[in-house]
């Protein structure tokens, strides 16, 4: 038996949108319950280096690891189950594959060889993927191959997988992912679209080890049994996976298929007995059961597409769990708030969070959320340009500076209160004038952010251009919002607050990034307690 790393592959067919990710999570989840070291990495077919330039409309939220990655938002889930941080080897893109490939033909590097999809482009994806197995760190690694089996753009990583699955033998095995869609005409489960998408799979020499079925309902003996003898698996490889009320229930719902023990015993690993999923199903309990409900706001310019924000409603459910309460988020659209309507926009909240983003569309609607949020003592917590947006409001409707702005949307303002670095400004690369991954901060300790995090230096990340402008801060501290957190390195501002507020927090960098089911992030615990707080207020002075 070999001792190495061991490789797990999902793959998906017949349709995109079935789940691999939330998939590939619940099973790292389970091995991880039963004690070993895992780790999930995706490969994405597109030909960007990262989705750091692509519209959140294409592409749903970018997620920001540690090191500065921009990557797949399903790397935000992997991080959500296991507590672990991903980082740049995490995410691999067809265009890094690519542009690794032609740098070193450029180089030299291959002698004058004709260069080719096989073996050099599968070769760059297989040392890719088994660059997490050789840190030492995992004993298994689990990779999601995005995209559907059969779409152009994954031949060259299914190939690899083949190419592993040959050369490694029982170290390696595949999960296909696929459906088996109810017809409500004939009321029947129909196979052959797992038939089809697994004989695609067969046509590029690739034999899954398991099927995973995303169903509406229950799969009976004959239906799985059906299903092994078309697709070459086993019966007890074929698992249910069906519809569930909330990601969070899937680890549950494939312990009781036993997809975990059927991995162990094709990896020829041993199978602990104990599997730890206590807190895991406490949780469960916990948004399943809530005590309390509370009414969020979720203001943003991406609302119509919640992807966009995947990271923050999911830690809005982390945070729920901590306060025993559901929350419930209203996504408000920001180019639908102005002056005369905001009173109605924001009745019946008991919080308000301004979300991240670039550019200048539904800017003057978040700051005129906020200038309620602030004046009716709304709970409230910015992000990124959410903060920045706050900082401006403040400027504006307390300190009197009615032009203020960020250079970023009005360049000409007299009063730059968010500005770019004078590093930055000779910086035009597009990415170049980012500020990625952690950075430190240090937190004032007579502050309501000390008392959230309970902690003097702490660790967040950053996607980010502009900045607070120091040459104002005096000023702003006069006048009542105070900067509560400082980067301890270059003395820029990363936590404003306001003094005489219930809760009133705004943070440069991304505290969602960091939430996950066992670690809640203390900002938005804080946050949504916050929140309980005024909606039990609110429902005493209603009664």
């Amino acid at each position: 038996m070999s001792t190495g790393t061991k490789y797990i592959f999902v793959t998906g067919g017949v349709t995109s949108s079935l789940g691999k990710g939330i998939i590939s999570s619940s099973l790292a989840k389970l091995l991880q319950a039963r004690g070993y070291s895992v780790t999930i990495q995706k490969l994405d077919p597109y030909i960007n280096v990262d989705p750091g330039t692509m519209n959140p409309y294409e592409h749903g939220e970018c997620y920001v690891t540690d090191d500065g990655a921009e990557t797949d938002l399903d790397l935000g889930h992997y991080e959500r189950f296991l507590s672990v941080p991903t980082s740049q080897a995490n995410n691999v893109t067809t265009g890094r594959i690519y542009q690794s490939v032609i740098e070193k033909e450029r180089r030299g590097d291959y002698l004058g060889k004709t260069v080719q999809v096989i073996p050099h482009i599968t070769d760059e994806i297989k040392s890719r993927i088994r660059l997490l197995g050789k840190t030492g760190k995992y004993q298994i690694v689990i990779t999601e191959i995005g995209g559907t089996v059969g779409d152009i753009e994954s031949h060259p990583y299914v190939e690899a997988v083949r190419q592993m699955k040959w050369e490694m033998g029982k170290d390696c095995l595949v999960i296909h992912l696929t459906l088996i869609p109810f017809l409500s005409t004939t009321g029947e489960l129909k196979t052959k679209p797992t038939q089809h998408s697994v004989k695609t799979l067969l046509e590029y020499g690739v034999q899954p080890d398991i099927l995973v079925c995303r169903t509406e309902h229950k799969l009976n003996k004959d239906i799985r049994n059906k299903v092994a003898l078309f697709c070459n698996v086993e019966s007890d490889s074929v698992i249910e996976a069906l519809d569930a009320s909330t990601i969070y229930e899937v680890p549950i719902l494939m312990e009781k298929e036993k997809l975990d023990v059927v991995v162990l015993n094709k990896l020829h690993l041993p199978i602990p007995e104990n599997i730890h999923l206590e807190d895991w199903k406490e949780f469960l309990l916990k948004i399943k059961n809530p005590k309390f409900e509370v009414q969020i706001g979720l203001i943003g310019k991406y609302v119509e597409l919640k992807d966009s924000y995947k990271s923050i409603s999911e830690s809005l459910i982390h945070a729920g769990a901590v306060n025993n309460c559901r929350v419930n988020v209203q996504w408000i659209h920001s180019e639908w708030i102005n002056e005369e309507n905001v009173a109605e926009k924001m009745a019946g909240l008991s919080g308000i969070i301004v979300a991240p983003g670039f550019g200048k569309r539904g800017i003057e609607g978040k700051i005129t959320a906020i200038r309620y949020a602030r004046e009716n003592e709304v709970p409230f917590l910015g992000i990124c340009l959410g903060m920045q947006c706050a900082v401006i409001e403040f400027a504006r409707n307390v300190m009197g500076k009615t032009d203020a702005h960020s250079t970023e949307i009005n360049p000409s303002t007299s009063n730059p209160v968010i500005d770019l670095l004078e590093a930055q400004k000779q910086v035009t690369h597009k990415g170049g004038t980012m500020r990625l991954g952690a950075y430190p901060c240090r937190l004032n300790e007579d502050s309501k952010v000390y008392s959230v995090y309970k902690q003097k230096e702490i660790s967040e990340r950053h996607r980010h251009r502009y900045e607070f402008n120091n040459e104002y801060l005096g000023d702003f501290e006069k006048a009542g919002l105070v900067a509560s957190g400082i980067n301890p390195e270059g003395g820029l501002v990363e936590i404003v607050e306001l003094k005489d507020h219930p809760f009133f927090i705004g943070v440069q960098f991304h505290p969602e990034y960091k939430s996950t089911v066992s670690r809640p992030h203390p900002l938005f615990v804080g946050f949504v307690g916050a929140a309980v707080e005024i909606g039990s207020l609110k429902k005493v002075h209603s009664h």
